[in-house]
């Protein structure tokens, strides 16, 4: 156990992929962990295996994007293992279309989820770090910010949670709360793998073809993404801030 176990975590998107490996490995250090997700099924189910290794850890279902959701799911953590003083805004979708093509609903939906959803939980959380004069925030951006075919709506999001990562950290610093973003290049997940069907690839093709462009010569895990993820949170990493760190097997700009 790295950190104390009274500490308590709030993971969204920890229905599945990243969210749900970053879940896991902050409740492996220690944490009680909250799982929100739109997946309800996903984030109990998640709850009941850390609970079943003896962990704390309690799922809650939410849309990310709606202030009354988010406040009262923040609040059930709170109720439910304690003041949440870790954030880790993972939750995202994708709606991919080129330029032309994408509707208004399309970009409204996946800026959303990202960065309003973000501005959201991050308020509700900041409450409680805040008061404890202690907090870690960690952003999902991705290597997409830096522009990505196709995707518009999400490398504007991505870009996004650049911006406001830093300037939480500017703000929140005086309270002894960091705020750091992680930037992932390929990981497998459903998501890649729903990328690869869009595109009509077998999902192995699509990650070899990936592999091949990658340095490390082999994509990503949502593991890679937690081991980063709990230094991050850790008590080690307090004087780290305003970053953001790209995890993509090589260099990126």
């Amino acid at each position: 156990m790295t950190d104390s176990p009274s500490r308590v975590a709030v993971v969204t998107g920890a229905g599945r992929g990243i969210g749900a490996a970053v879940a896991a490995r902050l409740a492996d250090d220690g944490f009680a962990v909250g799982l929100l997700d739109l997946d309800e099924a996903g984030v109990k189910q998640g709850a009941e295996a850390i609970v079943a290794k003896g962990g704390k850890a309690v799922g809650v279902a939410l849309d990310v994007s709606d202030a009354e959701q988010v406040e009262a799911a923040v609040g059930r953590v709170a109720d439910e293992l304690g003041p949440p003083v870790v954030l880790v805004n993972n939750a995202g979708i994708t709606r991919d279309n080129l330029i032309f093509k994408m509707t208004e609903q399309e970009w409204d939906s996946v800026l959303g989820v990202h960065l309003k959803g973000s501005f959201l939980m991050t308020r509700a959380v900041q409450k409680h770090m805040t008061e404890q004069k202690y907090g870690r925030i960690v952003n999902l951006s991705s290597t997409s910010a830096l522009g990505n075919r196709g995707q518009v709506n999400y490398s504007a999001a991505k870009a996004g949670m650049q911006g406001f990562t830093k300037t939480l950290a500017i703000e929140l610093g005086k309270f002894n709360v960091t705020a750091n973003a992680i930037a992932p290049g390929f990981i497998a997940t459903d998501m890649t793998a729903a990328t690869a069907e869009r595109l009509g690839m077998s999902f192995e093709d699509f990650k070899a073809a990936a592999a091949s462009q990658i340095p490390v010569q082999r994509v990503g895990t949502p593991e890679d993404i937690a081991n980063l993820a709990s230094f991050l949170v850790s008590e080690g990493a307090g004087f780290v801030s305003g970053q953001v760190i790209y995890v993509a097997g090589g260099p990126k700009d």
